[in-house]
């Protein structure tokens, strides 16, 4: 049994996997590069209708309990 067929064959599989790892990156950024451009459309849209004059601020510090969470 040969083991250099054996590692030929793991060899391309990782460079077979890291190539997707490169796609999936470039999609995520594509994606929230899309999210951040959706955010800016729906602050500006709610600045326009009145609905929002300013950025949501959470009320109370950062350790406040929410309620109906654990």
């Amino acid at each position: 049994m040969s083991t250099g067929s054996g590692e030929d064959h793991w060899e391309a599989e990782l460079r077979m996997l890291r190539q997707e790892i490169q796609e999936l990156r470039a999609e995520q950024k594509e994606m929230a590069a899309a999210i951040n451009q959706l955010v800016t459309t729906f602050r500006s849209l709610a600045a326009h209708l009145g609905i929002a004059g300013e950025p949501y601020a959470r009320k109370g510090g950062p350790d406040r309990d929410l309620p109906g969470f654990a």
